[in-house]
């Protein structure tokens, strides 16, 4: 057996030198083979080369583009991009002021992050002002249906009722340039509203030729903020405040106009200058309890001021969940009692009064349920001259006040 196979060793190699010997032996080429052996030596140059290596180059990437899946929003075709994950001042400085301004802040920052301005997510100014007014005066259940429906109409490949693991993973949302071209019809088709169906394509267009942009979101102060995105049709006060806090990460931000920070103000306040009021949460979150249901054209035109009594305002986008709310803190728990009788100032030292006009039988029956002129449970005027000590960073204290919503 082993002379075998070394004779099959021998006979192989015999063959290779004889076929090497073969192909090395001078030939006289015939005139058709010199014409093959020159076609054969001009694809073989340097030149020819390079010019098939690009086109097999092109041709490759034109294949996975076509095959590319969807992709987030860019810069293309809208002049716009993603809202950097960075913050215009520093975090610590405010907790700290707040902190000084009352002690029970600390507890507040300790029991649970502040998520927009400690969850860093780039944000897209056309989606999260779209997904807000897609969710104006509707459950945010329902809300989050007719959003996947608006999305799904221009990447008909998604589940049309995806898991939560779907939805957690999709990242794809249509550019304002599609949306602005999109027919009536089909916006109505996903859900939205007559009224509603024209918000966005208006939002779009503005986005599209270049009205509004990233730069000229971030460039702008607060005022000029509120100029700015007041002109599109559907984007009130309160959509301004939201997108602020949550989406522009501006620090000294107050929302007015929402009930739940209203609420979780009384609570905040009252406990500060009055120990024997008795507070009872709500075993509920903060949030809209009504029947999960699609949009109709019933719904008001007017911003979130018009909402029903109760309702908290959910912010416009992010991608931080609570238990039920998107974006929202969760409720505390009954510990809260014990947060709330904290000392709020140093031993010793005076609690600042209460502004003028405000008083504690009056932050008592408005927590009672007597409301103000416009059924709201603070006003503007008395929101703003409450929270001065908070200035300049009214948003997280804002925040916060989301999770003392109570009842009485």
């Amino acid at each position: 057996m082993p002379a075998t196979r070394s004779s099959a060793r021998l006979s192989a190699q015999a063959s290779s030198t004889s076929t090497l010997a073969t192909e090395e032996a001078p030939v006289q080429a015939t005139p058709a083979k010199k014409a093959t052996q020159k076609r054969k030596a001009e694809s073989d140059s340097p030149l020819k080369d390079e010019s098939a290596k690009k086109a097999v180059k092109k041709k490759k990437k034109a294949v996975e583009v076509s095959n590319e899946p969807p992709r987030e929003l860019t810069d293309e075709d809208e002049k716009t991009k993603l809202l950097p994950p960075v913050l215009s001042f520093d975090f610590e400085e405010a907790k700290e002021h707040l902190i000084e301004t009352d002690h029970r802040f600390a507890e507040l920052f300790t029991k649970m992050k502040c998520n927009p301005y400690e969850v860093l997510e780039q944000v897209h100014p056309f989606r999260a002002l779209s997904v807000s007014i897609i969710g104006q005066q509707i459950a945010w259940q329902a809300a989050r249906s007719v959003t996947h429906k608006f999305i799904r109409l221009y990447d008909p490949s998604l589940p049309e009722k995806p898991t939560e693991e779907e939805r957690a993973a999709i990242t794809f949302f249509p550019g304002a340039k599609q949306v602005a071209q999109t027919d009536h019809q089909s916006l109505r088709s996903a859900g939205l509203s007559d009224r509603k169906a024209e918000y966005i394509k208006d939002l779009a267009t503005r986005f599209a030729d270049g009205r509004l942009s990233t730069e000229k979101l971030l460039k702008a102060d607060d005022d000029e903020l509120v100029e700015m995105l007041t002109e599109v049709r559907g984007i009130g006060r309160w959509t301004v405040d939201m997108f602020s806090i949550f989406s522009l990460r501006r620090p000294d931000i107050l929302p007015v106009g929402d009930l739940g920070v209203q609420r979780g103000m009384l609570v905040w306040f009252l406990s500060r200058y009055s120990s024997a009021h008795n507070f009872i949460l709500s075993p509920e979150k903060i949030g809209n309890k009504k029947k999960e249901t699609e949009e109709d054209d019933s719904t008001s035109t007017s911003d979130q001021l018009a909402e029903p009594e109760g309702v908290s305002c959910v912010p416009p986008a992010t991608t931080e969940r609570t238990e039920d709310i998107p974006g929202l803190p969760p409720a505390f728990t009954p510990s809260i009692k014990k947060t709330l009788a904290n000392p709020s100032v140093d031993p010793g030292k005076p609690i600042p009064p209460l502004p003028t006009g405000v008083t504690v039988s009056l932050l008592q029956s408005r927590l009672s349920g007597k409301k103000t002129a416009k059924k709201t449970f603070l006003t503007p005027e008395e929101m703003t001259a409450l929270t001065d000590p908070w200035k300049p960073y009214r948003s997280l204290g804002s925040y916060y006040m989301w999770s003392l919503a109570s009842s009485k």
